[in-house]
């Protein structure tokens, strides 16, 4: 148990958080000092959320600028990290029976690039990224993950990147500082009390929480990167919360790791 890798849930935030230099990024450059050194990243990423199974096998995937109306200069970051074609193979493997294969073309969004520039600054660990099948409920999606769970024992990290509390709609463009909304706050304090518990079943099923869930994801994509990190959880293993905050009032910056 003591040489597994950790697991992680990082809330990505705004696409510029790739360039600043903030609490956030902070924290992030302080969890790849602080981590052991994984032999390669496997990243369920918000922004590929498609109806498709699939695994990044590229061994130099391209970096993938997925927004518009930024800054010029946002378009220009390259994130050269390495792919691992062995790992994709190995990640299919997992997941045969489910379907999956492998995607040699595919670069890496800015949902892994833009918190892996901080965390692992070199670009130097190989990265594989795994789709979210759009057509599959939450449960599905836990399950799935709970077929990873040795690659924590193959110095693989299992990284989720999203946000516990994303909506757009709500967002304050013009302060990105403003205090959170009472509901994303009910709703962030409301999941953590069930992380605290390692009581996961209703964060699965999170569409039953009520309105104030409703609103911290009015889609899926963001939030459900937390299951695949939660599955990787096992008895008695600490889960904590490395980074902290709110951005523009309806997004949770919150960290979640195991391990």
């Amino acid at each position: 148990m003591t040489n597994r890798m950790p697991a992680l849930f990082l809330g990505h935030g705004n696409p510029m958080n790739a360039m600043a230099d903030n609490d956030y990024t902070g924290a992030w450059s302080a969890l790849g000092r602080e981590i052991p050194r994984p032999r390669a990243v496997l990243c369920i990423s918000a922004h590929w959320y498609e109806s498709l199974r699939a695994v990044t096998a590229a061994a130099r995937p391209g970096t993938i600028h997925d927004f518009g109306g930024f800054p010029e200069e946002l378009y220009k970051v390259q994130y050269p990290a390495p792919g691992d074609p062995d790992l994709a193979e190995q990640v299919a493997g997992l997941l045969g029976s489910d379907g999956f294969g492998l995607d040699g073309s595919r670069g890496l969004d800015h949902g892994a690039w833009s918190v892996l520039a901080h965390v692992y600054p070199e670009a130097d660990v190989p990265i594989v990224q795994l789709s979210i099948d759009r057509s599959q409920p939450a449960g599905w999606h836990y399950a799935l993950a709970q077929k990873l769970q040795s690659l924590r024992d193959d110095n693989v990290l299992i990284v989720g990147s999203g946000n516990i509390v994303h909506n757009l709609r709500a967002y304050d463009w013009g302060n990105a500082d403003t205090e959170a909304f009472n509901w994303a706050q009910r709703f962030e304090r409301l999941a953590r009390d069930h992380l605290r518990r390692a009581d996961f079943v209703p964060l699965v099923e999170y569409k039953s929480l009520g309105p104030d869930a409703m609103l911290a994801a009015p889609t899926p994509d963001h939030y459900l990167p937390l299951l695949y990190v939660l599955a990787q959880h096992t008895e008695g293993e600490p889960l904590t919360f490395p980074v902290e905050g709110f951005e523009g009032g309806s997004i949770s910056m919150l960290a979640v790791q195991t391990g």
